[in-house]
């Protein structure tokens, strides 16, 4: 069996490609034990940096919660950290630069715009390219997790791709995830996790609705890797589900302490696989594979082959589809008016937030209490367990007013 001591990085010999394989091997269990500040941390989730250099184990930079790190020959970035016995959040797999806290209060961001240019290695959680009339947007978070901010920037890069003269959108997500809904972790790490398990389900909502209104462009999810809870529900917004051979989908929440869900699925999941199989996904909590994910249209389309295989694949076949739109787009129109007179989606956000409030706020602490067993691993959180309690909070309806 590896050891710590087996993959231990030495700043000042190690090079970027090294430091990179060592993190990469103990990803995302157990990571590499690593000292900063003179206390204990393990490292995960590496980027390789291109520009940016500076003395070796040298904090140089941080971007969106990760942190820039000098080595011998240039750089890497770190973006998750969990501090193994000390600190607010011992135990908590984080945003690096959340867990190292003042440490990095006066390092500065390095920001990156979303259009990346050619052959820049660097670390982007979102980026943008576009291809025959088509564009692609990518967000590749660690583990599918997206927190509160991450759901804002994914809206705002989406309204983006969205403004541009394409004829189709494809979501592309990550390569081993494409999402798997709220953010756990930050929500534990949170002084309030009711209050932030509120804004995480919410942004994420936000995101799902511009795209379910969407009326300019196709809108395609293509599926490279996994998706889980409200990540399968975001997919289900898009006009088409295309996903490699072998990705698992969960579409499901029960499991989560009886959490609801919300991201719009009692409007997307019942249009494609009916009430009756909706009810059933979500209440068996049962992994799918793809092939029985088709036979009862919860995905349009399955492609063999590895991850960039099946990219090329989306390229070719999302570009046959450029220009043959329009009768599409046409009725697609129609069918959202209809739906809209029939039920309004902030009818059926309301009617999911109602319920999620009532997980988050309830006194049934049965959420919050799986939350942390899952994010603790199923050993007792460091600190003690604090039933929440109905607080005064905007109402549902204002959030859900789109």
């Amino acid at each position: 069996m590896m050891r710590q001591t087996d993959r231990m990085i030495d700043w000042c010999c190690d090079s970027t490609e090294t430091v990179m394989r060592k993190i990469r091997a103990a990803d995302s269990a157990p990571g590499v034990l690593d000292t900063i500040f003179d206390a204990d941390y393990f490292l995960y989730g590496a980027h390789e940096e291109e520009r940016l250099s500076g003395a070796p184990g040298e904090i140089l930079a941080q971007r969106h919660g990760a942190i820039c790190r000098g080595t011998y020959d240039g750089a890497v970035w770190i973006t998750h950290m969990k501090a193994k016995a000390h600190g607010p959040y011992a135990g908590l797999k984080l945003p690096a630069a959340k867990v190292l806290g003042d440490h990095v209060k006066n390092v500065p961001e390095s920001t990156v715009s979303i259009v990346p240019p050619a052959e820049q290695a660097t670390f982007r959680e979102i980026y943008y390219t576009e291809q025959n009339q088509v564009g692609y947007l990518y967000f590749d978070f660690y583990n599918g997790a997206m927190d509160t901010d991450q759901c804002y920037r994914l809206r705002d890069a989406y309204l983006f791709a969205r403004s541009r003269p394409t004829q189709i959108i494809v979501l592309m997500g990550g390569r081993d995830f494409w999402s798997n809904g709220i953010h756990l972790n930050v929500i534990e790490a949170a002084d309030d996790p009711a209050a932030e398990s509120w804004r995480n389900i919410n942004a994420i909502d936000d995101v799902i609705y511009e795209i379910l209104n969407t009326l300019s462009h196709v809108v395609i999810a293509a599926l490279m890797g996994n998706a889980g809870a409200g990540g399968a529900m975001l997919a289900l917004a898009a006009d088409y589900v295309w996903a490699r051979e072998g990705v698992v989908l969960n579409p499901h929440y029960k499991g989560m302490g009886g959490l609801y869900g919300s991201e719009y699925w009692t409007y997307s999941l019942p249009k494609r696989v009916g009430w009756h199989r909706a009810i059933e996904l979500t209440e068996t909590c049962l992994p799918m594979g793809t092939k029985t994910a088709k036979e009862m249209g919860f995905i349009d389309a399955v492609t063999d082959g590895n991850v960039e295989e099946f990219e090329r694949a989306v390229r070719n076949r999302a570009g046959a589809i450029a220009g043959k739109q329009w009768d599409f787009l046409r009725d697609k129109h129609r069918q959202r008016l209809a739906d809209e007179r029939r039920k309004p989606l902030a009818v059926y956000r309301a009617e999911e937030l109602r319920k999620m409030r009532v997980n988050f706020y309830g006194d049934d602490p049965a959420y919050h209490q799986a939350r942390q067993r899952f994010v603790y691993k199923g050993a007792m959180p460091p600190k003690a367990v604090i039933k929440p309690v109905t607080l005064s909070f905007p109402d549902y309806r204002m959030a859900a007013s789109g």
